[in-house]
């Protein structure tokens, strides 16, 4: 008889916010967005909502004079924010949009 073993391949989901710890890592992630997807809305408020977590929705929120649970809501899985609420979240991150010639 033959013994056939299987091997079980274990993952763990990945979190962009457990790996941005500091501002400049912020920033840079927030500008690969900016320039690789420049239409994608819903992805770049994706990276405004990672961001938020890395640093602490709840704070986040107490700076951009949000709830915690707008700002989920508008940075979350088909959020929708407001220019306003997008320049609000960026203040309380602390990193700046920018723009430049095509």
């Amino acid at each position: 008889m033959t013994s056939s073993k299987t091997k079980v391949t274990k993952t763990s989901s990945y979190d962009v916010a457990e790996h941005l710890r500091t501002p400049e890592e912020m920033a840079a992630y927030l500008d690969a967005w900016l320039e690789e997807a420049p239409d994608d809305a819903a992805g770049i408020a994706k990276a405004l909502g990672d961001i938020a977590r890395a640093k602490g929705m709840t704070q986040v929120a107490k700076d951009a004079g949000l709830s915690r649970e707008s700002l989920y809501r508008a940075l979350g899985a088909g959020g929708n924010p407001s220019f306003a609420t997008v320049l609000k979240v960026a203040k309380a991150l602390g990193v700046k949009l920018h723009a430049s010639a095509v």
